[in-house]
């Protein structure tokens, strides 16, 4: 290949490619995830080679699904009592006495380490008159009501009423805080407000069979940020479900992201994953421009935030790519010994994929870990008071050195809907990325309410994960694929 000028980036045309492989995924120009994890430098687990995929229709969605008070109250009803929610993580509440406050759509509940180190879960309301217990998280063996001094145990059992003697009506028995279903995977904490005959893990599946490999429950979080979007959630959520829209909004990301070389598979109702591949070009890129020292300096370069006083051999991360080596698995290799130095833990076998890519797994409705062996982003998003806001939260995790203690995680930084992500410089250039995504997303909201024919249209293969997102949630409110509730 030749070598180019690095500040000049050729596009080139991308005509359509309406042949499917017999697995459902698109043929695109350049190479497919298949092919990519044939030629990784390490045989690629099943989970990486194995796709799952299948045709769920082309209808078209309500736009007042995403604007209506209306269709959020269903949501509150019919869906978020029912679903298993990711609500703490395990290095949020280690020690005895610790606990958590969750709240989430209208609920707000009490996650409370045990003396024998189980985890319970209650509503984090009064039953004398109605005060939330706590608005804090926190440490306490009992959760005495700022308002008149009711109290109960960190189990949610009664404890003690001041004038008791005016409460003869009420029997002690029945005054325990209501429990809420507790399930725990992999260092994360979820609840369920409502019992269900699915346990989590046939929930979550074929989730924890995935992570196996990525031991999440070895990990702590490093970083946690949580904003104020001014979009509904379920705009937002889907805004990372697919990596299309990298060629217009994420521009930068072109010379070392596969952004059309993705995988998007789905599992059941309520898994599915998008694998977008790190290291190699974009095909809307001119591959006659660029060749692979290019490919891993833009890398560099971009990663270390060094602009125009970058000098790659003095970046920690950079690479000289070997003859007959490939960008991505010279990366790879650079990672794989990175990370065995930093976690001591062997990192052999890593894939590339597993070392680069950005593995992005979502779980229904609102979870969405990464896999792989670098640092994990978590994301997690939360309705609004209105459909037009949500809360978006990035948790960064990392593996804890072998043989060290587990430290307690790092509290959220909570940044309001006038502040940007890169007020929060931890984030790194994740800040940037998502300034990038709110560019869009208050537009896309106000939109949706404007809209002339009150629909939204999406793509078959590589919107499938959206598809698969909506019918399930059409499933938890009992309405007709893609409507707007009004008959329910």
């Amino acid at each position: 290949m030749a070598d180019s000028d690095p500040t000049t980036t050729r596009i080139k045309p991308t005509p359509a490619q309406p042949s499917p492989e017999s697995c459902g995924l698109p043929v695109s120009e350049g190479i497919s995830w298949l092919e990519l994890m044939a030629q990784d430098s390490r045989p690629a687990p099943d989970v990486l080679t194995t796709p799952s995929y299948q045709n769920r229709g082309s209808k078209p969605l309500a736009a007042a699904r995403y604007t209506s008070e209306d269709f959020a109250r269903l949501e509150r009803e019919r869906m978020w009592p029912r679903v298993w929610q990711f609500a703490a993580r395990e290095e949020d509440l280690p020690e005895a006495g610790d606990y958590v406050v969750y709240e989430n759509a209208g609920r707000s509940f009490l996650i409370s380490r045990q003396d024998d180190g189980s985890v319970r879960a209650m509503h984090n309301v009064c039953l004398h008159r109605g005060r939330k217990l706590r608005t804090e998280d926190g440490h306490a063996d009992r959760f005495v009501c700022p308002f008149h001094g009711f109290a109960w145990n960190k189990d949610g059992s009664f404890n003690h009423m001041p004038c008791k003697w005016d409460f003869a009506h009420l029997e002690e028995a029945n005054l325990s805080l209501p429990p809420v279903e507790v399930g725990q995977w992999g260092g994360y904490i979820f609840l369920r407000e409502e019992p269900g005959e699915q346990s989590l893990e046939d929930y979550l599946a074929p989730l924890p069979e995935h992570f196996k490999r990525w031991r999440h429950e070895e990990c702590t979080t490093v970083m946690w940020v949580g904003k104020e979007v001014p979009a509904n959630w379920k705009v937002t959520a889907e805004a990372f479900m697919e990596a299309w829209h990298t060629i217009v909004t994420h521009p930068q990301l072109l010379p070392f992201t596969g952004d059309c070389n993705s995988a998007y598979w789905t599992w059941g109702d309520h898994v599915n994953v998008n694998l977008v591949p790190f290291g190699i070009m974009s095909p809307h890129l001119d591959p006659a421009a660029h060749n692979q020292q290019w490919i891993v300096d833009e890398f560099v370069k971009y990663n270390g935030r060094s602009g125009d006083n970058y000098e790659g051999g003095k970046d920690p991360y950079y690479v000289s790519v070997p003859d007959g080596m490939t960008a991505r698995q010279a990366l790879g290799a650079k990672m794989r010994a990175a990370y065995t130095a930093q976690t001591g833990y062997d990192h052999e076998d890593a894939t590339d994929a597993e070392l680069l890519d950005a593995l992005v797994y979502n779980v229904f409705p609102n979870f969405a870990p990464w896999g792989g062996f670098m640092p994990n982003i978590v994301y997690r998003w939360r309705p609004g008071k209105t459909p037009d806001t949500c809360i978006m939260e990035v948790r960064i995790l990392m593996r804890v050195k072998k043989g060290e203690k587990h430290p307690r995680g790092v509290p959220m930084k909570f940044l309001r809907l006038d502040q940007k992500w890169t007020e929060a410089p931890e984030l790194g250039i994740l800040g940037d990325v998502f300034e990038q995504d709110m560019d869009n997303l208050p537009f896309v909201q106000e939109g949706l309410h404007a809209s002339k024919n009150g629909i939204v249209n999406l793509g078959n293969y590589q919107e499938i994960r959206l598809r698969q997102f909506q019918q399930t949630l059409d499933r938890y409110l009992n309405i007709p694929e893609g409507s707007d509730g009004k008959q329910a």
